[in-house]
């Protein structure tokens, strides 16, 4: 890239991280109160990104083999905003900030098919935005566990219709700030429950995590406090389990200089007890040149005996961001590097 280019390249970022800057509170346009008119059938749109701009050629960060990146677009007003998804067979539900339930088939598939509906069931009113701000998922089974951010709850769904069996506000979480809390949650593969807040400090610096013993709508569920220390400057956006059983937790940064930049970390979460505190190994960092955005959503699946990490951005229904899919393959030795 000539120095000229890099320059240009560094000004439109600069201009980007400007724009963005009042965009990171995960606040959803105004305009979305309201419903806006959709077409009869939506359209979805693939357009194929490289992992780095300035070497269309790179396949790998860190410990990641690059498989494919998308920029996706619709005709459907309410597509983006994406906070959290699930990737199986084929198709991606992801949940949207401003209150729906977005499903689309990956890249490659054919027909191309994207769905979103509001959710009906969840804390408040389904037409504000405040009340069914989803940014934590995670599906076990037949069920969907669901984080709201601004009302500190959960909620679990049926998969299929998306109807609600299931909901509590855990007393551990009720004090969270209201635009920092359930930003992840993760069933661990013995059936207890992780939720990671975005912001509520501690005084060790980590930030807050309540470990469930069981299901956390479920009456007589115990919980109990501990903290997770993401990355120098960074904040947790999501997380997933890995077929090992350790965690995957997405972190993303803002800098009004740099941009956007995201790290991925593993974490061990078999020692984790009251009082303890998570930390990771980090095995990617994404930072311009490499095509990073407002990185928010995170899954994992197996496909061909590799564990392939898929992650998701949050466009912010900004006109300057965009919904960003990354596919990438876990390089087999990751499962042997060393705990911090």
């Amino acid at each position: 890239m000539t120095r000229a280019r890099r320059g240009y390249h560094s000004v439109m970022r600069l201009l980007l991280a400007l724009a963005s800057l009042p965009l990171l509170t995960t606040f959803a346009p105004f305009a979305l109160y309201e419903e806006p008119p959709v077409p009869p059938v939506a359209s979805i749109r693939f357009q194929p990104v490289p992992l780095d701009e300035s070497d269309p050629a790179r396949r790998r960060v860190g410990t990641l083999q690059f498989l494919g990146g998308w920029a996706i677009g619709s005709d459907d007003p309410r597509f983006g905003g994406i906070s959290a998804m699930h990737v199986e067979a084929g198709e991606v539900v992801a949940l949207s900030d401003a209150g729906s339930i977005i499903r689309f088939t990956l890249p490659g598939q054919e027909p191309a098919r994207l769905t979103i509906r509001r959710l009906m069931d969840g804390p408040g009113s389904a037409a504000s935005k405040f009340d069914r701000d989803m940014e934590a998922m995670t599906v076990y089974g037949g069920h969907v566990w669901v984080g709201f951010e601004w009302r500190n709850a959960v909620w679990r769904y049926r998969r299929e219709s998306w109807r609600s069996d299931g909901a509590a506000r855990p007393r551990a979480m009720r004090d969270w700030p209201s635009n920092s809390g359930a930003e992840a949650i993760v069933r661990l593969a013995d059936g207890r429950f992780l939720i990671f807040s975005e912001g509520e400090g501690r005084r060790d610096g980590s930030t807050e995590v309540l470990l469930f013993d069981g299901d956390p709508v479920r009456a007589g569920t115990r919980e109990v406090a501990l903290g997770y220390r993401a990355p120098n400057g960074y904040r947790i956006t999501d997380a997933a389990l890995l077929p090992d059983g350790r965690l995957l937790l997405l972190n993303r940064r803002f800098s009004i200089f740099e941009g956007m930049s995201a790290k991925l970390v593993i974490a061990d979460p078999s020692g984790a007890k009251a009082g303890s505190v998570l930390t990771g190994a980090e095995i990617a960092h994404f930072e311009a040149p490499l095509t990073v955005d407002n990185m928010e959503a995170l899954s994992v699946t197996r496909e061909g005996g590799r564990t392939i990490v898929w992650i998701a951005s949050d466009d912010n229904f900004s006109a300057v961001q965009r919904t960003l899919l990354l596919k990438f393959a876990l390089a087999e030795d990751t499962t042997k590097a060393p705990q911090p």
